[in-house]
């Protein structure tokens, strides 16, 4: 792990992050031996699946973090939501395998997402994609990582690569349309996210009903890669409040970031 300034980074994140990446490891690990093996899945709301992977991976997550925090909150996909959390000063904000549906149809493109979130900023932040070979994490002043290697997004050129619903870059102004090129969708938007501060993409917009497990990681990962994610009145949100479901979104940086933020604004909230 790159030395790090403890000065500018709460002592307590540096103390978390170490537990974050080992047990988001084991975390992908887990997941890693249902990845292509046919897991048992069930359907969330109708619409939404979830599999026995899922299950084990979050079992581990919360016995492992809790144990070692006991005082934390916990919020995370496929936890019943226990209003106690709120009393806590800090809470770990998980997704156990983000992106299940690519997982369950064999892409690689999906992670596990942990952070640490207290007065509703992220502290630490890690994303392990065991099927790309890829961790990722952040510290808030401390830059962004993938295995071990600082990441900063790229700087733009004359063609931007972006994702997201077409319905939302149709809306972009016209001297823009020319100079986009649509990039493959993945349906994990923390690895979406990841990609922006890795450089791999220039931007996306992130349509409503984003959770706070969803963003909570890659949102300090980007961050702190140069990047930002902002809300339809352009600020930075806010996670593990009582209210964990976001509007639209737009993730990116620079000039890009800004002509995305200003497509959100103008959408009913």
């Amino acid at each position: 792990m790159p030395e790090l300034d403890l000065i500018s980074a709460p002592s307590s994140a540096i103390e978390d992050l170490p537990l974050l990446r080992d047990a988001a490891r084991e975390a992908g690990v887990i997941a890693m031996r249902y990845f292509g093996n046919n897991p048992q899945v069930w359907m969330k709301g109708g619409t939404s699946p979830v599999s026995e992977a899922d299950h084990a991976a979050d079992a581990y997550l919360r016995e492992t973090l809790l144990a070692a925090r006991p005082d934390y909150g916990w919020l995370s996909e496929e936890t019943a939501d226990d209003p106690v959390r709120l009393s806590a000063r800090r809470t770990f904000v998980v997704d156990p395998i983000d992106g299940t549906r690519g997982f369950l149809e064999g892409q690689r493109t999906w992670c596990v997402s942990v952070a640490v979130v207290e007065h509703g900023r992220t502290l630490a932040g890690v994303l392990e994609c065991p099927a790309m070979n890829e961790t990722y994490w952040a510290l808030p002043g401390q830059g962004a990582f993938r295995n071990g290697k600082r990441i900063a997004v790229r700087k733009l050129a004359d063609t931007a690569e972006i994702s997201g619903l077409k319905q939302l870059t149709d809306l972009m102004p016209a001297d823009w349309q020319a100079r986009l090129k649509r990039a493959p969708y993945s349906p994990s938007l923390a690895y979406r996210l990841a990609m922006i501060a890795n450089g791999a993409l220039d931007a996306t917009f992130v349509k409503p009903n984003a959770h706070d497990w969803d963003i909570a990681a890659a949102d300090l990962i980007l961050r702190e890669a140069g990047g930002q994610l902002l809300d339809q009145q352009g600020r930075a949100p806010l996670y593990a409040g009582e209210v964990t479901r976001h509007g639209a979104l737009a993730a990116g940086s620079g000039e890009l970031l800004a002509v995305l933020a200003g497509v959100i604004a103008g959408l009913d909230a």
